[in-house]
């Protein structure tokens, strides 16, 4: 399916998530924007930010952004923080390798 900006996206079942192959490598994103379900999953479980602190930190985001966001993280749990932790290994590789 295409979006209005004519970019391939799959359809998900929230109205603010998408999931195109050639944004962030197909990796869940805020529709319109680069933020991926993964960061606001870390902001929220991980640096406990509430929902109000996320779009505190990336104003270009509503609130309704974010909720949608988390609820498709809880649905998804297993899948993105399998992601998550193999972004952190990746961080962590490259921060062995710049000693």
């Amino acid at each position: 399916m295409k979006s209005r900006c004519g970019r391939l996206q799959t359809k998900t079942e929230h109205p603010h998530v998408e999931i195109n192959p050639k944004i962030c490598k197909g990796s869940p994103t805020v529709v319109g924007t680069r933020i991926r379900i993964a960061d606001i999953a870390v902001e929220y479980e991980y640096m406990n930010y509430t929902p109000d602190d996320i779009v505190n930190a990336h104003p270009h985001l509503k609130l309704e952004q974010v909720h949608d966001a988390l609820s498709y993280y809880y649905e998804h749990r297993a899948d993105i923080d399998s992601k998550i932790k193999e972004d952190q290994k990746f961080v962590e590789k490259l921060r062995l390798s710049q000693r």
